[in-house]
């Protein structure tokens, strides 16, 4: 869920050299390119396979994604140099979970997962212009700050997590309900996540800057993938909510 590199870049004396290159900011973006090529394959043939209604197939490929994606991502946020060769596995994983996500409750509402996608669109363009023009500084404080809610907002789905393998639905259920306040709760997370692109892209550019090793640009672009994709999933969760009123 939250942006991966963050913290990274006071790391950054610890790193050696590559010699075979460094990070360039068009090498991450072909390295995100790449990533989000990766994703959309497994993606698509989840959501073909709840066309035809194999939802048992896509019920098991969507938990699957899930906690293999986690695993992937926890190795690739430990050890960066890992990225180049995990990253790719670690898109699949999201592209089977999304894929399942999104056509579940695509049959719920439809034209739901258009919207969501060119929301996402829509966001990131708009935070990568406010970066760019320095509408918004990205400081220490604003970092602090979106580290805390991240934190947050991750706490708060662990608990949600643990609750439900335990029998207790009644967060996960304020969380999908259609109430005023989860809409509001829902806003804030969206918020969150945009911001995060914020702290992807300046760590994109101060890592470039420092010519850091090559493999440092499959790191970013998977860590601009995790927030991406976050915020693809709580527009969607929110879309949900509007739907349902």
């Amino acid at each position: 869920m939250s942006n991966p590199v963050i913290n990274k870049l006071d790391e950054y004396s610890q790193l050696e050299n590559d010699t075979k290159g460094v990070m360039t900011i068009s090498g991450t973006l072909t390295a995100f390119a790449i990533l989000s090529i990766v994703l959309l394959l497994p993606a698509a043939i989840s959501w073909n396979w709840a066309a035809l209604g194999y939802f048992d197939r896509v019920n098991a490929i969507t938990w699957i994604g899930a906690i293999a994606g986690l695993i992937f991502g926890l190795i690739i946020c430990f050890t960066p140099k890992t990225a180049p060769f995990l990253s790719p596995l670690y898109a699949v994983c999201e592209g089977a979970l999304l894929g399942g996500f999104s056509a579940i409750l695509e049959m719920q509402f439809k034209g739901i997962v258009v919207q969501a996608v060119a929301a996402t669109f829509l966001v990131t363009f708009i935070m990568f212009v406010l970066f760019k023009t320095k509408v918004i500084q990205v400081t220490r404080k604003f970092v602090t700050t979106i580290l805390v809610a991240t934190g947050a907002i991750a706490l708060l789905y662990i608990v949600n997590l643990i609750m439900n393998l335990c029998g207790f639905h009644q967060l996960s259920q304020f969380l999908w309900s259609p109430s005023p306040l989860s809409i509001v709760v829902s806003l804030i997370f969206c918020a969150v996540a945009a911001f995060n692109l914020m702290l992807d892209f300046d760590n994109i550019e101060r890592f470039s800057q420092y010519q850091a090793p090559k493999y440092m640009e499959w790191f970013c672009a998977f860590g601009l993938m995790v927030t991406v994709v976050w915020l693809y999933m709580e527009l969607l969760r929110l879309l949900s909510k509007f739907s349902r009123r």
